[in-house]
């Protein structure tokens, strides 16, 4: 039954578009304005927005030197036991 219900679900997939297929012309790869980083660079907040990234970031990097000291604890003391 498992085997006939994934069956189904893949031919149900398989027929199924998720999104419209729109040619790709030439003025595609002309395109070199972004038109969201632009607004943001000039309403003054690509600022606000890069602070964030490297928040999140710097937030990473702590978590996984912390975690990397407590695991090296971790290890020497399970290697004296």
């Amino acid at each position: 039954m498992k085997k006939l219900l994934t069956i189904f679900f893949l031919v149900l997939s398989l027929s199924v578009m998720a999104q419209e297929k729109i040619p790709v012309t030439e003025s595609d790869y002309s395109n070199n304005s972004v038109e969201m980083a632009d607004q943001l660079r000039a309403d003054g907040k690509i600022y606000v927005l890069v602070g964030i990234i490297g928040i999140i970031f710097a937030g990473i990097t702590v978590y996984l030197i912390s975690t990397e000291r407590k695991i090296s604890k971790l290890e020497k003391s399970i290697s004296t036991k």
